[in-house]
């Protein structure tokens, strides 16, 4: 018994290292700025779950970047105007979609691709936070593989992505990202997402 408490011990002790491991090598890759900030999509998408993704967008959408701005995952009952609100008026809402089918990223990304494939589109700008950008790429990619895709990290002052371990907020953010990140990948290669391009 008490050898296999040892081995219980090393395996969890090993576990614990190869995930530290991994958890540092994820937050050293997450982006700190923004490599392409002039190439044109067809669409800009953002996933709802921070007002700094969605100023983003509008910016993007308001300097010409894309035709057309999707705004995925909003909660039912919010409208593009309640969305959207008085500082940002100038913006034409006329190029503006919201989508209500989505709780989480796996979601996002298909009704995104849904919505890509209603306008024929083959590009777009995702914006969303640099901690939240690996796992969005990786189900954006999986959704809509054949899809050009431009990174647009946004860069929230509460996420401190520059010795984020020294920052408790920052750091259960990050490990709770890594967690998800690992959870898309194991389940990747079993569940694809259903799009116009991977029909169930």
């Amino acid at each position: 018994m008490t050898i296999c408490y040892r081995i219980l011990g090393a395996a969890v002790f090993a576990l614990a290292i190869l995930w530290s491991a991994g958890l540092a090598g994820y937050a050293a890759a997450l982006p700190r700025h923004i490599a392409d900030r002039t190439s044109h999509t067809d669409a800009i998408i953002v996933p709802t779950g921070g007002y700094g993704r969605l100023l983003a967008g509008l910016e993007l959408l308001r300097a010409g970047r894309a035709e057309r701005l999707f705004v995925s995952g909003v909660y039912g009952g919010v409208t593009l105007s309640n969305l959207i609100g008085q500082s940002v008026a100038d913006v034409d809402i006329c190029c503006v979609d919201i989508g209500h089918g989505a709780d989480d990223t796996f979601e996002n990304a298909k009704e995104s691709a849904d919505w890509m494939a209603g306008r024929g589109y083959r590009s777009l700008r995702l914006v969303t936070g640099s901690y939240h950008m690996p796992r969005a790429i990786l189900e954006f990619r999986r959704a809509m593989p054949d899809v050009k895709m431009v990174a647009n990290p946004t860069f929230p002052q509460h996420v401190k992505v520059d010795e984020w371990w020294r920052y408790r907020g920052t750091a259960g953010l990050i490990a709770s990202e890594y967690a998800k990140y690992l959870l898309a990948l194991i389940r990747a290669p079993f569940s694809a997402a259903p799009s116009p391009s991977n029909p169930p």
